[in-house]
């Protein structure tokens, strides 16, 4: 630490904006008279005290105040600067507290003061040596970025530590606040630390503006050599206009670009369109807008793959690409069928020299419809996969503007072709596998139908020539397998619904979901989850109790949540400590890790907590966008004194239900007595018919002997079987019409826990589209009239029928 001794009485000599340093050694002309007045009074005090140097105080004056700390300078020499004028040589000796004012000789200005001892202990502590070391370093690298050498020489010899900080005085790049603060930092180690952190900041500035310098630099220099370069193409351009008797500018690029045009592989009447172009390239200047949208053109045209085509792998080993379909999807034979079809198809036609018919090729339009997370949009890549060709997808829901399918006409700014050509163009070949994801989310506005724009896409009569707006050149699509996914069936329009082949996707039985997480929802998210194959182990009755309580949908997405939660449950307790690995997850220990099930099947609860525990209540089949599900009708009837005859409907639903309801309370009312039902009841009382789930939409004509059903059990007082669930339209004559959607009806029926299911009897047939394995474990009753329907839902009576009324 630094500590004050030494009294001293010394003349001022002030330093105007200018800090002087101990161990610096200075000039200063003495023809300014405040130097000149203390140079003379520490002159007169040496000769008076026989001292053989005059000793001056060098104080920084800075606005007209001084600082509170100066340097103790001894005057080396007085004589003539470089300049002519007279000055004197002084160097600072060392700090010096400035204490109160006194007098002495002379007309300089003199004060009291104490120096400062800054002596260092010996030898440094090991933080101080590393500070010293550190600020040589930078003195070092911002000295040989000036080329001072020889400086660096006399720094890296200094070891004082005081010495060393005040060494950075010199430094032009310090301001004089910053010299005064180092002049007033008396401890020589806070000194030296203060030193490094300007010299540290100074260089990182240094360093930023010599990149922003070099960045400049670099910039004018490419834009002189671009201009030379420039001046020097339109000198050797002009010197062979002049020998070829004058053509013009754009006549070397052009040049350029039909030599590009035929040298490319391209079918006959893209080349002549491609050579019309380039003609008119070369009659256009270079000030011609329409010259860039040419060679626009002309780029896309020559970077689509006309004549590329992959060899589809498939085609010499269905096996092995039945195979595939099988190992990267479970279930779905009907779209595995079809595929492995036209690839037989294909085979045979290409054996026999049949690839091509009529300019056609064997192309496919499928249309996959199910509901979400079955793997339609998956299914397509495995389809490429299996076939050997490139795989791109075109998203399409949203999409509104009919030029995102046909491409925007040429005379458009910033036109681009449509998505179907930039799909091609994206894969590669001739011959992809394209899917168009969410055709049935296309809209239409004022900028015109989408839709109607893919008729001649997905057309197999129409596609071989297909004409995209921006390339107006016939595009041969016939070679390509277009795939479109949709969730509703009734959103696409009908006509482009005629042009594809439909594969429906109904959802997955029990068994396939739990093979489908076993096999392929596991393995993912055990990777996504940071385990290991093996750490955690899910048994099959956890996978079935998760499909069939925790979820309840007709695709996967939700059981894969609820996989991958599982699996962050037990990676967290692990990181914890709570649980040890390996570990097996069985269906007891679901509910500790992931709680409760949301999604108990009716049959398994309390009889007295039913849905169907009191009369006037059925369960119907319904399907919506997310597959099938089931349908709970209420019925009640109103106090003959308050409520007004009629029926009364609510639950969000369309004219077709509303239209069935109508037919059912109609078919009650004419055949009341024969069923032994009180049917005076509904002609003094009003009748209400409900569907729970009020949010959502609700229309069709299914539910038809389901309400029927509903009004019959609140009649007569009998209640519903719990385990029977049913789907028909009813006619005013009490027929059961036959319904659509059968397999996803009954697969939810199974989902929900139903053991008897009730089917119009026309709709048999559709028996052999449902799983096996799903028929074994329901009974399945197809009738023909409203009657037998009643037979089998209602339960005994257990009540009079006066007394249910």
């Amino acid at each position: 630490m630094a500590s004050t001794s030494t009294p001293l009485t010394l003349p001022v000599l002030p330093l105007d904006d200018e800090v002087v340093l101990p161990g610096m050694v200075v000039p200063l002309d003495l023809s300014d008279t405040e130097v000149r007045a203390a140079v003379e009074a520490a002159q007169a005090a040496a000769r008076s005290s026989g001292e053989s140097k005059p000793k001056v105080l060098l104080v920084p004056r800075v606005d007209g105040s001084y600082a509170g700390t100066g340097v103790l300078g001894t005057v080396e020499q007085v004589g003539r600067l470089s300049d002519g004028d007279p000055g004197a040589l002084i160097r600072g000796r060392g700090r010096v507290k400035i204490g109160a004012g006194t007098t002495g000789p002379g007309a300089a200005l003199w004060v009291e003061g104490a120096q400062i001892d800054e002596s260092v202990p010996n030898p440094l502590p090991g933080s101080v040596a590393e500070l010293v070391k550190e600020y040589k370093a930078l003195a070092t690298s911002w000295l040989k970025k000036r080329g001072a050498w020889q400086v660096v020489d006399r720094v890296q010899q200094i070891d004082d530590v005081s010495q060393l900080a005040d060494n950075s005085g010199y430094s032009p790049f310090l301001t004089t606040t910053q010299k005064i603060e180092l002049l007033e930092t008396a401890d020589p180690v806070a000194r030296l630390k203060l030193a490094t952190d300007q010299l540290r900041e100074h260089l990182a500035e240094q360093d930023v503006a010599e990149s922003i310098a070099k960045d400049v630099q670099e910039g004018v220099d490419k834009q002189q050599r671009e201009f030379l370069l420039r001046r020097q193409l339109e000198a050797v351009r002009k010197e062979l206009r002049e020998l070829n008797g004058g053509t013009t500018d754009a006549a070397d690029e052009s040049d350029d670009y039909r030599t590009r045009v035929e040298a490319a592989d391209l079918p006959e009447k893209v080349r002549e369109a491609a050579l019309k172009e380039v003609e008119k390239l070369e009659r256009s200047s270079d000030q011609n807008p329409e010259g860039s949208w040419i060679r626009t053109w002309l780029d896309t045209v020559l970077e689509l793959p006309w004549n590329e085509r992959t060899d589809d792998t498939a085609e010499h080993n269905i096996q092995g690409a039945k195979a595939i379909l099988d190992a990267e999807h479970a279930g779905l034979q009907d779209v595995k069928e079809r595929i492995t079809e036209y690839l037989a198809v294909r085979k045979r036609r290409a054996d026999r020299g049949l690839g091509v018919v009529g300019g056609r090729r064997g192309g496919a339009v499928l249309a996959l419809v199910g509901p979400p997370g079955v793997g339609k949009t998956s299914l397509g890549e495995s389809v490429a996969h299996a076939m050997g060709r490139k795989f791109v997808r075109v998203a399409l829901g949203g999409v509104r503007d009919e030029a995102e399918i046909r491409g925007h006409r040429r005379t458009y700014v910033g036109a681009l072709p449509g998505r179907i050509v930039r799909a091609i163009k994206e894969a590669g070949s001739m011959n992809p596998v394209v899917l168009l994801d969410e055709i049935d989310k296309v809209g239409s506005d004022f900028r015109g139908d989408p839709a109607a724009a893919l008729l001649e896409v997905l057309d197999p009569a129409q596609n071989h020539t297909f004409r995209d707006h921006y390339l107006e050149v016939e595009l041969d699509l016939s070679d390509v397998v277009f795939l479109a996914t949709a969730n509703v069936l009734e959103a696409i329009p009908e006509a482009l619904l005629d042009r594809m082949e439909l594969v429906r996707l109904d959802g997955y039985t029990e068994d396939e979901k739990v093979v489908i997480a076993r096999d392929h929802l596991l393995p993912r998210q055990l990777e996504r989850a940071g385990l290991e194959p093996g750490e955690v182990t899910l048994d099959d009755s956890a996978l079935r109790k998760l499909a069939g309580e925790y979820t309840r949908e007709a695709g996967v997405r939700n059981l894969e949540r609820s996989v991958a939660r599982l699996l962050r449950k037990v990676a967290s307790q692990h990181e914890l400590g709570e649980q040890e690995l390996p570990f097996t997850i069985g269906a007891e220990q679901l509910r500790g890790l992931i709680g409760r099930p949301h999604h108990v099947p009716e049959s398994a609860q309390d009889p007295s907590e039913r849905r169907t525990a009191v009369p006037g209540v059925a369960t119907g089949l319904a399907v919506t966008g997310a597959g099938g599900d089931v349908l709970f009708v209420e019925a009640s009837l109103a106090d003959p004194e308050t409520g007004a005859a009629g029926l009364t409907l609510t639950g969000q639903l369309g004219d077709v239900m509303k239209e069935s309801a109508q037919i059912a309370l109609s078919f009650l009312r004419s055949h009341g007595a024969e069923l032994e039902l009180p049917v005076a009841d509904l002609k003094d009382r009003g009748a209400h018919i409900h569907f729970p789930a009020g949010a959502v939409p609700k229309d069709g004509p299914s539910a038809g002997i389901t309400m029927t059903t509903a009004l019959a059990s609140l009649l007569s007082g009998r209640q519903v079987r719990t385990d029977v669930a049913m789907t028909g339209e009813v006619s005013l004559t009490g027929r059961v019409l036959p319904i659509g959607g059968l397999k996803q009806k009954l697969l939810a029926a199974h989902r929900a826990g139903i053991t008897t299911v009730v089917i119009p009897k026309r709709n048999e047939a559709d028996l052999d589209d449902v799983p096996a394995e799903i028929l074994d474990k329901l009974e399945v009753h197809p009738v023909t009239d409203v009657r037998q329907v009643l037979e089998i839902a209602l339960s005994p009576a257990e009540v009079p029928v006066a007394a249910a009324a």
